[in-house]
């Protein structure tokens, strides 16, 4: 018996020290993580280029509101490798207020710096960001900010983006095949049925490179829309072995739909 009450008194021992313990921590770790902000906050004032970078590195891997309002002032920050890294890392304030600050930078006049944030709206997810994305799909002179607005909007998925991922699939310009698969891609995860003629219209032309008449057929089994079946079929004997097996697969979702 007196065996037993030592145990039960250990046990409620060790529970009131890890609960002491839990306490501590709930009340220092707040307090180190905003000193560790404060510390890479002032590294941002570094004449180092490099540091400053990797200052707005840590902040945004801290994954915390208050970090990523520290690296706000580096988006405006004279380097544009410090500005580009500053996009991603304000992630952590929210989906919109993340695209509120970072709708600015698609203007920005360095290619990077548009490209990383073109990416970095995609995975804020927000709607607000759709119009300057799709603007930057079609008049931005680089492909790689391009593509990257083409995406950021399948992240999005908007049903809004289907107007203009269509007009750069159907452009009669030579279109530079990464934007054109990346805006195959993002037609098939917003799964519209309006993207399907211009899909169909991808898929069935040999002339394109086979990658993004893949993606094609792919997006076109994702969309489900019976009217790609013909082009699918045909697809699915294609010399290219890639191309007809992901053709066969999509035509298989068609048909459990």
């Amino acid at each position: 018996m007196g065996h037993q009450k030592a145990q039960k008194f250990r046990r409620e021992g060790l529970i009131q020290l890890l609960s002491f313990c839990a306490f501590l921590w709930l009340i220092c770790v707040p307090a180190l993580g905003q000193d560790a902000i404060q510390q890479q906050q002032q590294r941002l004032n570094s004449s180092d280029v490099e540091e400053r970078r990797d200052a707005v590195m840590r902040l945004g891997a801290m994954r915390r509101e208050a970090a990523s309002r520290a690296v706000l002032p580096a988006l405006q920050d004279a380097a544009p490798i410090v500005r580009a890294t500053a996009a991603k890392a304000i992630l952590s304030l929210g989906s919109d207020a993340s695209a509120g600050y970072l709708l600015p930078l698609l203007n920005d006049k360095d290619e990077f710096v548009r490209r990383e944030t073109a990416y970095a709206l995609g995975h804020t997810k927000s709607r607000t960001a759709t119009a300057a994305l799709s603007e930057r799909l079609l008049i931005d002179k680089e492909a790689g900010v391009r593509a990257a607005a083409a995406v950021a909007l399948g992240e999005i998925a908007d049903e809004a983006a289907v107007v203009p991922l269509v007009q750069t699939l159907s452009s009669t310009k030579k279109a530079n095949p990464f934007v054109l698969r990346a805006a195959a891609v993002a037609l098939g995860k917003i799964k519209s049925r309006a993207g399907t003629a211009a899909l169909i219209a991808t898929l069935s032309n040999e002339t394109l490179p086979s990658d993004v008449r893949r993606e094609a057929a792919r997006s076109l089994g994702l969309i489900g829309d019976p009217s790609a079946a013909p082009a699918l079929k045909a697809a699915s004997i294609s010399e290219d072995p890639f191309l007809a097996d992901i053709a066969f697969e999509a035509l298989k979702k068609l048909n459990r739909g």
